[in-house]
Formats: C-alpha cells, structure tokens, sequence
C-alpha cells in the first residue's frame, strides 16, 4: 500500500461561537492542512507511470478550494461551519475533495504548531 501526503497552508480567521474560552472571539491562524491519498498500486503506463498520484495533480484540486473559500477568509462564512473547530474542518475539506481525487483517504488540519486533527474516510 502507498501513502502520499502533499501539505498546504492558508492564513484565516473563525470563532467558535459555543466555546467557552478565548476561542470564542474572534481570531486567527495560520493553518496547515494535509492531503492523504492512499492507493494500493501505481500507475502502470502513461506520464503517471511509477506513481501513486501526481502532486502536481493534488494541488490542481486543492489550490482552487483554498483560493476560494479558505485563505484570507472568515471560516465560519466560507465553509457554512456555525462552528468551525479543526475537527468540522478537516471533515468539511474531506467532503469537498472526496469526489475529485481518486483514493483520498484523510484530511489532516493544523490550526497551530502544536495541535493537530487528522479527518479519515
């Protein structure tokens, strides 16, 4: 079985509105999210031969995604989360990229250096 990870970072703003600490004003971090795919053989023919998956291909899926609803945005607005913690995150990313790329097996979402949730299908 290969595993590849191709990792992505975004800076954006959320507060979860039913915490009850700090996190429930509005704040910002700078994220990271990764990218698991996870397939059991590679491509045979073809530009893709001796592959899993193309990055290249990952991030011409992933990079719209960003662009538009995760960088420099108000999660709670872009993502339609009420409460946008990691875990709803990683959850929604997942939900969004299921479709478009073959063998996707996690999201994995750092809201800061130290912290950490990984979504799996």
């Amino acid at each position: 079985m290969f595993i590849l990870t191709k990792e992505f970072k975004f800076e954006a703003a959320h507060m979860l509105p039913h915490h009850d600490g700090k996190c429930r004003r509005l704040h910002g971090h700078s994220w990271k999210m990764r990218v698991v795919v996870r397939r059991p053989g590679l491509d045979m023919t073809g530009p893709k031969q001796g592959m899993v998956m193309d990055f290249g291909d990952i991030s011409k899926v992933v990079n719209p995604l960003i662009d538009e609803k995760l960088d420099h945005h108000y999660l709670n607005n872009t993502t339609g989360l009420e409460n946008p913690t990691s875990e709803e995150i990683a959850r929604w990313v997942c939900h969004q990229l299921q479709d478009k790329i073959i063998g996707l097996a996690a999201i994995e979402i750092d809201k800061t250096c130290t912290s950490c949730c990984r979504y799996e299908i």
